[in-house]
């Protein structure tokens, strides 16, 4: 008697193989809707349990955010300042609490529609972003922050005396934290557009010019500060993930 083996043989084989959707089930666009709906509410109720959760602890979180000022002085300028200070801290930390599971539904919602070939790129996409995302923030947190209020407290040491709105304060680190992160995702979406085929490696590199332009510009953007130290640490730290991503896309043969 002959084995037959399911396993794709050939190139062409492969090819079908990869592009396949396994478990295709057809559903109508107000099933989709229905469960998109669904999904948006349980990662709604996943991000008010993180908020509820990091507001029962947001005074250590508070000072721990307050470490890289130095011994700056906060002051709070107005009645019920640091109430809302407190609120906006536990909304970004419930947010990125409750990520995971916002991933986890947005897997769960675009899985079955995703061939066999973008489901083994599926995994090292998610995890490559999420630590990227927590790099990123890391990264801003222990290096650009730093730099950024340092630069703040010299310039002026000498003339002023450093008290700071704490509400300003906290709006200025939690957004650049966040957009740091954000930033961070670029040798993700590289990765991507290599492997749909849509940028080679070797294009990535020819436009090396307009990408240092564009790093430049990024960190004028997403940095809250105005100082070049700031900008400067982030636009090296664009460029830097950008060739590391050709260096990715290229590992891949794409």
């Amino acid at each position: 008697m002959t084995q037959t083996n399911s396993q794709p043989r050939t190139d062409v084989e492969k090819e079908a193989y990869l592009n396949e959707i396994p478990n295709e089930v057809e559903m109508s666009l107000f099933d989709h809707l229905e469960e998109l709906r669904m999904r948006i509410f349980y990662s709604l109720i996943a991000v008010a349990v993180g908020m509820v959760g990091c507001f029962l602890v947001v005074k250590p979180l508070v000072r721990w955010l307050e470490v890289p000022a130095q011994g700056v002085k906060f002051l709070q300028l107005a009645p019920g300042e640091f109430f809302f200070v407190s609120i906006k801290v536990a909304g970004y930390s419930g947010l990125l609490v409750a990520s995971p599971f916002i991933l986890y539904q947005i897997i769960q919602f675009v899985l079955p529609g995703l061939t066999r070939g973008e489901r083994l790129l599926l995994g090292p996409v998610i995890l490559g972003s999420s630590v990227l995302f927590f790099a990123g923030i890391g990264f801003s947190y222990w290096a650009l922050i730093p730099a950024a209020l340092n630069f703040f407290i010299t310039y002026g040491g000498d003339v002023v005396e450093q008290s700071w709105s704490i509400d300003r304060y906290f709006e200025f680190v939690l957004l650049l934290m966040f957009s740091t992160g954000i930033a961070f995702q670029i040798p993700v979406i590289q990765l991507i557009l290599g492997q749909l085929g849509i940028v080679s490696s070797n294009q990535m590199l020819k436009g090396w010019r307009v990408i240092v332009l564009g790093s430049v510009i990024l960190g004028a953007i997403l940095t809250p500060s105005t100082d070049p130290l700031t900008q400067s640490l982030l636009a090296g730290a664009v460029l830097g993930l950008y060739f590391g991503g050709i260096g990715l896309v290229k590992l891949t043969g794409k």
